[in-house]
């Protein structure tokens, strides 16, 4: 009897184990487009923005400078170098949002990094650090686009 129940659970395990293992839907040309490797992920550039040092600019100064940091994001994200962009609530570190560039190296995302007004002027101060995710994390602006009625 003993031997009949192990028979079972083990016939039960297994079949569950290869019914997950034949339901892949691996999409070859979808992985390619997204730049993904085996496990389906790809490198990235997180960038941590920080209070910057700039502590003299005017109110109407650093609203000025943060309509341009918002008008860099979007082109940013257009452009497909910037996949991932959104502000922290306030908090006891300094850490006001982050990115998640689409870029393989510090380098490049320096590049972009600089063309951000608010980082320019020091309001915001950016750490980069390279970053390994799922590559399915480019499709995210595309999701979003379809879910938000207000478009900033």
């Amino acid at each position: 009897m003993k031997k009949s129940i192990f028979l079972l659970l083990l016939l039960c395990f297994s079949t569950a184990l290869f019914s997950q293992e034949t339901g892949s839907t691996y999409d070859e040309k979808l992985a390619k487009s997204l730049n993904a490797d085996e496990r389906g992920m790809k490198k990235y550039v997180f960038c941590l923005l920080k209070t910057g040092s700039n502590t003299t600019a005017t109110k109407e100064e650093s609203q000025k400078l943060f309509e341009g940091h918002l008008a860099n994001i979007g082109r940013l994200a257009k452009e497909g170098k910037l996949v991932l962009a959104g502000p922290f609530m306030k908090n006891e570190r300094n850490y006001r949002g982050i990115y998640i560039f689409n870029a393989n190296s510090i380098e490049e995302a320096k590049e972009f990094v600089a063309t951000d007004p608010a980082v320019q002027s020091k309001l915001l101060e950016a750490e980069l650090t390279l970053w390994y995710g799922t590559a399915a994390l480019q499709e995210t602006l595309e999701i979003h686009e379809k879910i938000a009625k207000t478009k900033i």
